[in-house]
C-alpha cells in the first residue's frame, strides 16, 4: 500500500520531485534548511580563522600592518567590485529561474561564472607577485622590514584564508556550470527553482566572506608606517 500510494503521488507530481518527499514545497524546505545548516558550519569555520587572525594581529600589530602594505589594494578593490557584481548576476539568475526564463537564467549563470573566474584570475596575479618577491612562507621567505617573523605569520594566514576562499569559489563555479544545461532545457520555473536558489545562497555567502577578508587583510592598519 505505501508503495502504491507513493507511486500514485509521483505520477501526478513534478518530475523534479524526489522519491523521499511528498511535495515540492517539502523538498524545497528540506534542501534550503540543509544549505543553511551547511552555511552555519562554514561560518564557524571561517569565524575561527578570523579569530586567529585578529588575535595574532593584536599581538603583532606593527608587523601585520607592515606586511599588509605590500598587498595590492587596487587589485583587491577590483576583486571586491567583481564579487559584488557576481552577487547581482546570481540574484538575477534566481529571479530568471523563478519566472521561467530559461535562456536568461543560463545567461546570468554564465555571467556569474565569468565574474567568479575574473576574481580567481586576479587572485592568481596577486599570488604570482608574492612568489616573485619571496613573500610565500617557508624556507624561501624573504623580508626586508624589521618585523620578518610577524610578516611571515601574516602571509601564512593570508594564503590560508584567501586560498580557502578561492577553493570555495571554484566549487561554486562548478555547481553553477552544472545548472546551465538544466536551465537551457527549461527545467526551472515558478514551481521548481530551488537548485538555483540554494546555489545563490552559497554564492552570496562566499561573497560575504570576501567582504570581511578584504578590509581585514588589505585595509586595517595601512596608516601605520
Amino acid at each position: 500500500m505505501p508503495d502504491a500510494a507513493h507511486a500514485h503521488g509521483h505520477a501526478h507530481g513534478h518530475p523534479a520531485l524526489q522519491h523521499q518527499f511528498d511535495t515540492l514545497e517539502q523538498q524545497k524546505e528540506s534542501s534550503t534548511f540543509g544549505m543553511w545548516v551547511f552555511l552555519v558550519t562554514e561560518i564557524m569555520f571561517f569565524g575561527g580563522l578570523f579569530t586567529i587572525y585578529m588575535i595574532y594581529r593584536m599581538a603583532s600589530y606593527e608587523g601585520f600592518a607592515e606586511a599588509s602594505h605590500e598587498l595590492d589594494i587596487v587589485l583587491g578593490s577590483i576583486n571586491t567590485a567583481v564579487l559584488i557584481g557576481s552577487s547581482l548576476t546570481m540574484a538575477m539568475a534566481v529571479w530568471a529561474a523563478q519566472t521561467g526564463r530559461a535562456r536568461t537564467t543560463a545567461n546570468f549563470l554564465v555571467a556569474t561564472i565569468v565574474l567568479g573566474s575574473v576574481f580567481l584570475g586576479i587572485k592568481v596575479v596577486e599570488y604570482a607577485e608574492k612568489f616573485h618577491h619571496d613573500h610565500v612562507p617557508g624556507w624561501g621567505f624573504a623580508w626586508e622590514g624589521p618585523h620578518a617573523d610577524a610578516a611571515e605569520l601574516f602571509y601564512s594566514l593570508y594564503f590560508a584564508m584567501t586560498g580557502l576562499h578561492a577553493v570555495h569559489m571554484i566549487i561554486g563555479i562548478g555547481v553553477l556550470a552544472a545548472l546551465i544545461r538544466p536551465a537551457l532545457r527549461g527545467r526551472y520555473d515558478a514551481s521548481y527553482y530551488n537548485p538555483v536558489e540554494i546555489t545563490g545562497l552559497y554564492w552570496h555567502f562566499v561573497d560575504i566572506v570576501w567582504i570581511f577578508l578584504f578590509p581585514l587583510l588589505y585595509l586595517i592598519g595601512r596608516h601605520v608606517t
